[in-house]
């Protein structure tokens, strides 16, 4: 679809390829090394692999795509007979992502307006998908840009995961730090909350913290229009299980997505992660 104003994100917002193509959203792709392997996420690395190697305690570590990525994403949609481009990316916080997207911006052939969302996942992907939906109406760069940023707002990201481990050696944890001393004895529930990853309870067991998840979900959705994701790595049937459970008990559920989450962001959680966005409309 040639349009106006052109929609680019990057690979962590995990939205379907058929909701990618319908509405003529980019994804430039971050990098996993696997040990001296660089492989594009999405393409040339699956989550299962990610998680295999996770769990053979290989080294895994995650880089931004290059300025010059995301000038060829920006030339190809200027091609396309884009005039603006908005381009929605993960936290600033978690990644160097959007400091690479800027540098590009400045070389685009047409005017770029690049927002880190301070979101994740689908967390982001719904704000991709707010931008899109202004754009394929005709709307301009700024009601795009105006749409994803309220949609931000909105969102919420809640997750649990097996172990800390991960986080930790990623440098990822912000104020979760706190857990450390005590991380055997508990298991977290984290919360996205200022582009960065911070505790919001301890669990003493696995299941009663993927219940507590269910209820934060339930009531923080409430009964108004809301879109739901439930990620996962390599723990499918806990994630139908959520799937399941919330579309049973939240009244104003739109739309569900369930998938798991890719590479990049399992190398930082961990295989057993799950996780829920809650994004109202």
């Amino acid at each position: 679809m040639s349009r106006h104003v052109a929609i680019v994100t990057d690979s962590t917002a995990y939205l379907p390829p058929q909701t990618m193509e319908r509405h003529s959203i980019t994804a430039v792709p971050l990098t996993v090394v696997l040990g001296d392997q660089a492989l594009e996420e999405g393409t040339e690395i699956s989550a299962r692999s990610l998680a295999l190697a996770l769990q053979k305690r290989r080294p895994v570590t995650t880089s931004r795509p290059s300025p010059e990525v995301f000038a060829a994403a920006y030339r190809k949609a200027a091609d396309a007979g884009a005039t603006e481009i908005v381009s929605l990316h993960l936290s600033a916080e978690f990644s160097g992502t959007y400091d690479a997207a800027v540098l590009a911006a400045r070389q685009a052939p047409v005017p770029v307006r690049v927002v880190d969302t301070g979101m994740v996942a689908m967390a982001l992907g719904f704000c991709a998908l707010a931008a899109a939906e202004v754009a394929d109406a005709g709307g301009s760069l700024d009601e795009a840009v105006a749409a994803a940023e309220k949609r931000a707002g909105a969102t919420s990201a809640f997750f649990y995961v097996d172990t800390l481990d991960f986080l930790r050696r990623g440098g990822r944890i912000g104020a979760a730090q706190a857990l450390l001393g005590s991380a055997l004895a508990v298991k977290p529930l984290l919360q996205l909350d200022g582009g960065r990853i911070d505790l919001l309870e301890k669990v003493r067991t696995a299941s009663k913290a993927i219940a507590r998840l269910e209820e934060i979900v339930v009531e923080r959705a409430g009964s108004s229009p809301v879109d739901i994701a439930v990620h996962h790595l390599a723990a499918p049937d806990r994630a139908a299980t959520l799937a399941e459970r919330l579309r049973a008990r939240v009244p104003g559920l739109v739309d569900l997505h369930t998938s798991e989450v890719g590479a990049v962001i399992g190398a930082h959680t961990g295989p057993g992660l799950l996780g829920a966005i809650v994004s109202p409309r």
